[in-house]
Order: structure tokens, then C-alpha cells, then sequence
């Protein structure tokens, strides 16, 4: 155990160690994802009840991804660490080697309502970077609180105007597992400012810790609350997971330094700042869930099981993005926005290059792995119990869409953070906003036509528009981006890859003449000496070319080998 808390310190130390514990955690939440998605497979199928379970989630989401997820961690984290910087710096310059944040506190510990106390708050004397956090938990739970009583109340109309097609007890079903869900966002309101305390302080451990006892919760309400409450279950079970992910990151927020305070402070500085950066980003996350909800409504007039489909094949083709892209953006932030403080271009661009090709260097190949053995992949992960043949095709054809973007889907997050960390989030917005649109147009050209596939599809042709409209918009703000080098090394992924996707097909028909392709352990074993072979050979080409990602793995490893002998 001690082993493991000294890799893990280690780890946290740099931001290719910090990926690779947020990746480690995140496939372990995947890992659960799945399972959580092959339970409710099995014992649902894709049909009424899952139907019912994806859309309840809809109108939580709007709220909670609306106003605090995206936003908060795009406004949250720069004023934080900007706020954290200039403590710091007072500490130095008063001869102390590191902030006492005791004293910090009792210098802003005045009593609540005096003229002094309220005079600190609005002008900023004094005001750290605990006093922020206090003050956004406050009102993100006081918006929260009150958006969520509107839609509790107006739920039955709500959901009739997203699920149009879903008959009466669908549509019933839906309205009680989203009052249910509701509770979940006001955990998760807090639990996210948490998470952006954790990032801003590097603290990514604990941090990458909370979507894995998320998925814990929601699978222990699939296994055990169904049989008490029945359907009901799910819902209540998203509402522990979200308590959880709530309650796993606290008592290291609290270890660093943060303690609640009741102020709200909305005429601060750095609070209105916050307000400032999240509004943009708010109006374009708002234009995502309507985008959701739209897609929604498109889905629940296809045939029974739709909405389900599209969810299952979305996280299933969602698993390696947040698994390697997103882990390496989100390490990757805290370092652009230190960069954009010290006003260090080269070290701004540098890191960003290098995160890009990295992420191009994963993405490429596992876009395709997943669409070569896409059928494999669907039937082993969710094909059982009430799961049948017709919901694997389904699913599978509709994975292979989402696959064709990965690459896109990958490097979006990464872009929209360069973005964030000079405290620009319209860019990422209007973009974003452009995008969704094309992605409404093209799902209404297409669903009728091809069904939930065209839903597949459209979203990954819009996912490709917004990452070179940001691409375009970011080289013309920042002047080169090492798009040479950037350019160089996808080529020789891409070739790589290629030579991957000839051996995997090889292998793929080659083992399916010699087992039994009708059976779990026939289908694994065609689908593990695939993967094999087409890692191996993507690897090996790698290194052949003269890949730079490999060499820089190879030296990263190395070096950590080195250090933990010595």
C-alpha cells in the first residue's frame, strides 16, 4: 500500500504522470461503465424500460451540465489558481518559504454581516482562494435548488415535449425516474467544485477517484435497489452514486485547506469573474442539452429501443476519449493556464503540441480496432440475457459511426481548454453552437433513412466541424502550433494504423474458422488475438517510422523505472 501511495505522489508530479493516474481511474470507471451498461443490457434489454431510463436523465442533465459541469471547471479553475498565485506570492514577499493558510484565514475570518466583513468580501481584501469556493458551493446550490423545484413541478410537460413518441406508462415511468434523479445534481454541484479544487491544486488522485464510485453506485442500484423498488431503482441508484462522488472527494479538499463559509459574496471581483467566464460557456452547454433533447425527440419516434441504442453505442465509443483524450486534457489544463500567467507562448505551444499528438497517436488506432471489431465488441460487453442479436446489430452499426470521429471527439477537449486557460470561452462556444446545429440538421436528414445510425453519424460529422473550426480560430490567435510536427506524426500514425487494420482483419477471419463463433469464449478468442495482433504491429510500425510518441512512452517509462530503483 505504501508502494503505491510513493507511485501515485510520483505520478502526480508531471503532466504525463498526472494522465496516466486520471487514465488509470478512468479505465477502472469505464471498466464499471460497462459493467453497469452489460446489467442493465441483460436484464432490460434494449427496449421500454432503458428507453425510459436514458430520456429521465435528459432534464437533470440540462440543469447540471447547463450550470456547473463544463462551465464551472472552464471559469472556476483560472480564478482559482490565479487567486492561489497571488496568496502565494504575498507569502514570498513577506519572507515566508510557502503560504500559512491559517493565517490567510483568520485574516479574512471577520464576523459574517459587520460592514468590515461585508466590505472585504465585495472589494476583494483578503478574499483567497477558499473564500471563492465557499462562495460559488453557495450559490451553485442555491440555482440548483431552484432550478431543479421548476422542474419537479413541470416534469409531466416537460417530458411529454421530449418523448412525443413514448405511449402513456413510457411516458410515466419517465417523469417519476426524473424527479428521483433530480436529487443527484445538487451532490454533484458541490462535488464538482470539489474536483476543481483538486485540479487546480494538481490533487488529481482523489479527483479521478469520483466517476469510478459513481458507476459503483448506479451498478449497486441496477443489482439491489431494483428488487426493492423496481424500476425506480436505477433512478435512486444514480442518486447514490452522485452522494458518493460527492463524499470520496471532500476529505482531501478539506486536507489542502478548503472549509465551508457561509458568504456568497455575488459583488466580489473574483466571484463576478467566475460569473463572467462561466456565461458563455453556460449558453453553449445549454445549446448542447437542447441538442440532446432534440436528438431525443428524433429517437423516441424510431422504433422501440432507439434511445437505448444510441446511449449504449455513445458509451461504448465514449470509453477510450475519456479514458486517454480527456485524462490527457484535463492534466494538461492547469499547465496551459500557468503558461498563459507567466505569459510563456513556447511553453503554451509546446505543451499543446505534444498533448495533441499524443492524443492523435491513441485515437487513430483505437478508431480502427473499434470499427473492424465493432460486432465483436458490442456482443461481448452487452450481449446477454434479454439483449438479443437484433439490438448487437443495431448497436454495432451505430458504434462504427461514432468511431469514424474519435479522433475529432479527442482533440475537441484539448482545444476548448487552450482556449479556457487564457480565460477565452466564447471561441469554444460559438463553435460549439455551429456545430450543433449541423448536428440537428444532418440527424433530421438522415434518422429517417437510417434510423438511429443516421443519429451515429450525424454526430460524428459535426464532431469533425468543430474540431477544425477551433483548430483554424486557435492557430490565427496564437500563430503557429507545430503544425508540421503535428502534421509529420499523424501521417506515420496513420500508416501505422493502416498496417494494424490489414493484420487484424488477417487474424479476425483466420480464428473464425477454427472456433466456434456462436459461443462467449469463440467470440473472445477471435476478438483478444485481433487486438494482439493489431497492437503489435501498430507498435512496431511505430517504431519503425520513427514515431516520436513511442519514443517519448519509452523514455517516460524508463526514466520512472530509473527513478524508483534510485
Amino acid at each position: 500500500m505504501e508502494f503505491i501511495k510513493k507511485l501515485f505522489k510520483k505520478l502526480n508530479g508531471t503532466t504525463t504522470g498526472s494522465a496516466i493516474v486520471i487514465a488509470i481511474f478512468s479505465i477502472l470507471s469505464k471498466i464499471l461503465g460497462l459493467l453497469r451498461d452489460r446489467i442493465l443490457a441483460s436484464r432490460f434489454g434494449a427496449g421500454d424500460t432503458l428507453d425510459a431510463y436514458y430520456a429521465a436523465f435528459k432534464l437533470p442533465d440540462l440543469i447540471f451540465n447547463t450550470l456547473v459541469l463544463g462551465a464551472l471547471s472552464a471559469a472556476f479553475i483560472p480564478v482559482f489558481i490565479e487567486l492561489k498565485a497571488k496568496k502565494e506570492k504575498a507569502a514570498r514577499d513577506d519572507g515566508q518559504a510557502e503560504p500559512i493558510i491559517e493565517q490567510l484565514d483568520d485574516e479574512i475570518a471577520l464576523p459574517t454581516g459587520t460592514p468590515a466583513h461585508k466590505v472585504a468580501l465585495e472589494n476583494g481584501n483578503g478574499f483567497s482562494h477558499w473564500d471563492l469556493s465557499a462562495s460559488i458551493i453557495n450559490i451553485i446550490t442555491l440555482v440548483l435548488t431552484i432550478f431543479g423545484t421548476i422542474v419537479w413541478v413541470l416534469a409531466p410537460q416537460f417530458v411529454e415535449l421530449i418523448t412525443p413518441g413514448f405511449n402513456n406508462e413510457k411516458a410515466q415511468l419517465t417523469i417519476e425516474l426524473t424527479r428521483i434523479m433530480l436529487i443527484s445534481i445538487l451532490f454533484f454541484g458541490i462535488s464538482n467544485v470539489f474536483g476543481g479544487i483538486l485540479q487546480a491544486s494538481k490533487r488529481f488522485l482523489t479527483f479521478a477517484m469520483a466517476p469510478v464510485v459513481y458507476n459503483l453506485g448506479i451498478i449497486l442500484g441496477a443489482i439491489f435497489l431494483v428488487d426493492i423498488w423496481g424500476e425506480r431503482g436505477l433512478a435512486w441508484g444514480v442518486v447514490f452514486g452522485a452522494l458518493l462522488h460527492l463524499l470520496v472527494q471532500y476529505p482531501t479538499a478539506r486536507q489542502i485547506g478548503f472549509h465551508w463559509r457561509a458568504i456568497i459574496a455575488w459583488k466580489n471581483k473574483a466571484v463576478r469573474q467566475v460569473g463572467e467566464l462561466m456565461l458563455p460557456r453556460t449558453i453553449g452547454l445549454a445549446a448542447n442539452q437542447i441538442n440532446q433533447l432534440i436528438i431525443t425527440v428524433i429517437a423516441s419516434g424510431l422504433i422501440s429501443g432507439s434511445l437505448a441504442v444510441f446511449n449504449l453505442a455513445f458509451n461504448l465509443g465514449s470509453v477510450p476519449i475519456s479514458i486517454f483524450a480527456v485524462s490527457l486534457a484535463i492534466a494538461t489544463f492547469p499547465v496551459l493556464s500557468e503558461s498563459f500567467a507567466l505569459k510563456n507562448k513556447k511553453q503554451f505551444v509546446e505543451q499543446l503540441s505534444l498533448t495533441a499528438r499524443r492524443i492523435i497517436y491513441l485515437m487513430v488506432p483505437i478508431s480502427v480496432f473499434m470499427i473492424a471489431l465493432r460486432a465483436q465488441l458490442v456482443r461481448l460487453i452487452l450481449g446477454s440475457g434479454s439483449f438479443d442479436w437484433e439490438d448487437t446489430i443495431l448497436t454495432a452499426e451505430s458504434l462504427g459511426y461514432f468511431s469514424v470521429s474519435l479522433f475529432a471527439q479527442g482533440l475537441v477537449p484539448l482545444l476548448a481548454r487552450a482556449f479556457y486557460a487564457f480565460q477565452n470561452t466564447k471561441i469554444p462556444v460559438l463553435v460549439g453552437l455551429l456545430s450543433m446545429g449541423l448536428n440537428i440538421i444532418i440527424s433530421i436528414i438522415l434518422a429517417p433513412i437510417m434510423g438511429v445510425a443516421g443519429l451515429a453519424l450525424a454526430l460524428s460529422l459535426s464532431s469533425i466541424f468543430n474540431f477544425v473550426f477551433l483548430a483554424v480560430i486557435l492557430r490565427h490567435k496564437v500563430g503557429n502550433l507545430q503544425e508540421k510536427k503535428i502534421m509529420i506524426s499523424t501521417i506515420k500514425i496513420c500508416i501505422s494504423a493502416l498496417g494494424a487494420l490489414i493484420f487484424i482483419q488477417l487474424i479476425k477471419y483466420g480464428v473464425a474458422s477454427m472456433v466456434d463463433m456462436r459461443t462467449f469464449w469463440g467470440i473472445m478468442t477471435q476478438f483478444l488475438a485481433a487486438c494482439a495482433g493489431g497492437i503489435v504491429v501498430y507498435l512496431g510500425v511505430s517504431a519503425a517510422i520513427g514515431s516520436e510518441e513511442v519514443r517519448d512512452i519509452k523514455n517516460y517509462l524508463f526514466i520512472k523505472i530509473n527513478k524508483d530503483r534510485h
